[in-house]
């Protein structure tokens, strides 16, 4: 322990003593790492925390813990972590902690402190405001849920009228019950997070004032979140912050959910202050004042929340022509679930959707749409730039209705020019009708993630899941719980995965898994571990054979054009075996060419794919890796000899006599370059490898849309010729005499009579109207 004594010295010289000064300065500079009498270099930060940590555990007789030391000097520095997290250390006591933390205040390694959901008592508080006191280098704060005083603020606010060199521009004291003074005096903060703080009238007003007080912080404050404070914006009060807000800056954040504010009234603010730069705006659970005020919208927006703020059909109407006005917002994120639109609403979207093409991202989940989803789908379906789409608490609908607003579903999500990216259906309670839209999921090709959760699909649905996932290629992404999956649907669902190497995350279904483990805890143990070992797999860089992929892509582009081929070719060969008696007509020629390429047509697909695989075995991109491979080694050993020269001149000049006497051994310091290399296998393994495999994936995806496109572009030409074919041949039977009554035989009038239909199902398929 340290000796805390007095003690009298005496120096035969002056020179003595200012070397003893300069040498005690040089031991503190090394601890405290804030002399000026002494450079520690950059790297030796991390070090200097051990140290400064070990003497002030000396200095206040307390034991030096080495498991902090070894953590920092061992896992924050090769991570090179400058976050300093507190509940790396919330098993110590609460006087270890406050050593720690006081450490920081020394220390120009650490540029953030970080403490969620950890009780700190006034120990390590007091040494928080410490280092706020004296640290030069921590630049972010977070104490979120810490149990802070209500004083902490005024606290906090001396502590850095101390410290004019605080770096401090972030600072989050979320769910704390802070004082009603918000002090924020000389701290130009970029990031303020205040949700669930209990902050009050006079707080937000004490807040208002500051933020107002001068143009720095219109200058620096770039997030401010002040949510989950009910009641806070509701009053006359509030002015001062809509006050606030109407100031030119330079705010990209903002989240006023919960805070009870008018959103219409708040939008003529943000218009004058927040428009050049707002990008995410969150004032979900608030209210309408039911003023309609129509005020353009900022042109950096990306998200809007307005979840749970009980939209009028006007105000629906005035967001969604606002959005259609402004041509400066992409790919926006809109939520408006739980606003109540129901029928009006649904009337609205309707119209104008359509029309808004700045929205990417739509959650209209819980909004009473039900039956309504007949007009509201369509709609949808008209919408190029929609990517991500959420409707779920929708559905409570009788179940004629709902199998309708599920087909509309299934055919939304098969149209060729569907942009949907992700869908979620959660907590719908679709039941076993679900099972028509899980079917659909085989074979669609634009969907790559799906959330059917909260179903209830029994079994049923786990194994339509199972089926789609065999030769779905495109889905990335499942989310499936809460759908009475029991350990048999577990394991269809694990069988499919064992045959998909593309589904590459499907988080854990707790609740059914609580729910099956009850029952059958060995097979839904047994499912779970195939599950999770498929989608190990499949987040690999290794995927499944290209022959796999066209044997599925092939099923999927040509079983239902074949089906169609197959029956108009039965019906024209037919047509020209009752017409080869009469004479070699045109059309029967005709007939017999068109014939032949239906018939060549079924090798189309194959042929072409087969093509595409021969010239790739050894094409221009592998040779092309290949010589690149040589000039990468070559580059990697001309870059690894300048390294390792200016390593050894960098030791010839800092320990001159050590080097000469390194080089006169053998092998000798300066014959290091030439004898380190990097192995050539090693560089050609990582392009022929990884970097081919790639590449290579992303040709074979170009490749097979490119054959898609060939066998679709023949396959329908063929199909409209056939149809062309038949028809001409319709009309001639009809003018050729058949005394021996073999045409009235093969095609009578029963016969005919279907024919017709089959022919008009094959015109509805094909768009003819000809």
């Amino acid at each position: 322990d340290t000796d805390k004594s007095s003690f009298s010295l005496r120096f035969e010289s002056r020179e003595h003593l200012s070397h003893v000064v300069s040498h005690i300065n040089f031991a503190l500079s090394r601890i405290f790492n804030n002399s000026t009498f002494a450079y520690v270099p950059s790297f030796h930060y991390y070090v200097c925390f051990s140290e400064t940590y070990a003497a002030l555990c000396d200095y206040n007789g307390i034991s030096c813990k080495e498991e902090v030391q070894w953590d920092v000097d061992t896992i924050y520095h090769s991570q090179d972590n400058r976050e300093f997290n507190l509940l790396d250390f919330s098993h110590l006591e609460s006087r270890d902690l406050a050593v720690i933390v006081a450490s920081m205040a020394y220390n120009t390694w650490f540029t953030k402190l970080y403490c969620k959901d950890l009780r700190i008592g006034s120990e390590v508080t007091e040494q928080v405001l410490h280092t706020i006191s004296k640290s030069s280098s921590i630049e972010e704060i977070t104490l979120e849920n810490a149990g802070l005083k209500s004083d902490f603020p005024q606290k906090m606010s001396t502590a850095l009228s101390e410290n004019p060199a605080s770096v401090i521009h972030s600072l989050n004291l979320a769910n704390n019950s802070l004082d009603n003074q918000v002090l924020l005096h000389s701290l130009l903060l970029h990031y303020l997070p205040f949700p669930c703080v209990s902050i009050s009238i006079l707080g937000v007003v004490s807040l208002s004032q500051a933020l107002c007080s001068t143009d720095e912080y219109s200058n620096s404050l770039i997030h401010l979140d002040l949510s989950k404070n009910p009641g806070l914006l509701s009053g006359d009060d509030a002015l001062n912050m809509y006050l606030c807000l109407s100031q030119p800056n330079c705010l990209v954040h903002l989240d006023l959910s919960g805070t009870d504010c008018y959103v219409d009234s708040l939008f003529g603010a943000l218009l004058r202050g927040c428009c050049a730069d707002l990008s995410f705006l969150n004032l979900s659970k608030n209210s309408f004042s039911h003023r309609l005020v129509r005020k353009p919208l900022s042109p950096q927006l990306v998200f809007i929340f307005l979840s749970l703020t009980s939209l009028s059909s006007c105000l629906h109407r005035a967001l969604l022509t606002g959005l259609t006005s402004n041509p400066h917002i992409n790919d926006l994120h809109l939520d408006i679930s739980g606003c109540e639109l129901r029928s009006a609403g649904a009337a609205v979207l309707q119209e104008l959707f359509p029309r808004v093409s700045s929205i990417g991202t739509l959650d209209i989940s819980d909004n009473g749409l039900d039956g309504d989803l007949l007009t509201v789908l369509p709609a949808l379906s008209r919408h190029s730039s929609l990517k991500h789409l959420s409707l779920g608490k929708n559905f409570n609908i009788k179940n004629r209705v709902l199998d309708e607003v599920l087909q509309k579903l299934v055919q939304l999500i098969q149209e060729e020019e569907c942009a949907l990216q992700s869908l979620s259906l959660s907590d719908s309670r679709l039941r076993s009708r679900g099972t028509v839209l899980v079917n659909a999921l085989g074979s669609n090709t634009c969907l790559r993630k799906v959330d059917l959760s909260g179903n209830n699909m029994d079994d049923i649905g786990a194994k339509m899941l199972s089926k789609a996932l065999q030769i779905n290629t495109t889905l990335r992404s499942v989310t499936w719980d809460r759908n009475n999956t029991s350990a048999a649907g577990f394991l269809d669902v694990a069988r499919a995965l064992e045959h998909n190497f593309t589904l590459q995350f499907m988080p854990l279904p707790l609740s059914d898994i609580s729910q099956a483990y009850r029952s059958a805890p060995e097979r839904t143990e047994q499912a779970l571990t195939k599950i999770q070992r498929a989608l190990v797999r499949n987040n690999q860089t290794q995927r499944f054979s290209q022959r796999q992929a066209l044997r599925l892509h092939q099923g999927l582009v040509t079983s239902t054009a074949e089906q169609v081929m197959e029956r108009l070719s039965v019906r024209v060969q037919q047509q020209v075996c009752l017409l080869r008696g009469v004479g070699e007509m045109e059309e029967i020629q005709a007939a017999k060419q068109v014939l032949k390429e239906a018939r060549n047509s079924r090798a189309l697909y194959p042929s072409l794919c087969e093509v595409a695989h021969v010239l790739s075995v050894d094409g221009p991109v592998r040779q092309k890796l290949d010589s690149l491979a040589g000039e990468l080694s070559k580059a990697a050993d001309k870059e690894l000899q300048v390294i390792v020269d200016s390593m050894v001149s960098l030791c010839r000049e800092l320990c001159p006599l050590s080097s000469s006497a390194a080089d006169r051994l053998s092998p000798s310091l300066s014959s290091v370059s030439e004898r380190v290399s990097i192995p050539r296998a090693a560089i050609r393994a990582a392009l022929m490898e990884r970097a081919a495999q790639d590449i290579h994936k992303a040709l074979e995806e170009v490749k097979l849309s490119v054959v898609s496109y060939l066998t679709n572009s023949i396959v329908d030409q063929i199909l409209q010729e056939l149809y062309a074919t038949h028809k001409a041949l319709s009309r001639n039977g009809f003018s050729v005499s058949d005394p021996s009554g073999v045409a009235c035989q093969m095609l009578g009038e029963s016969e005919r009579g279907r024919n017709s239909l089959e022919v008009q199902q094959t015109e509805r398929l094909l768009g003819y109207h000809g």
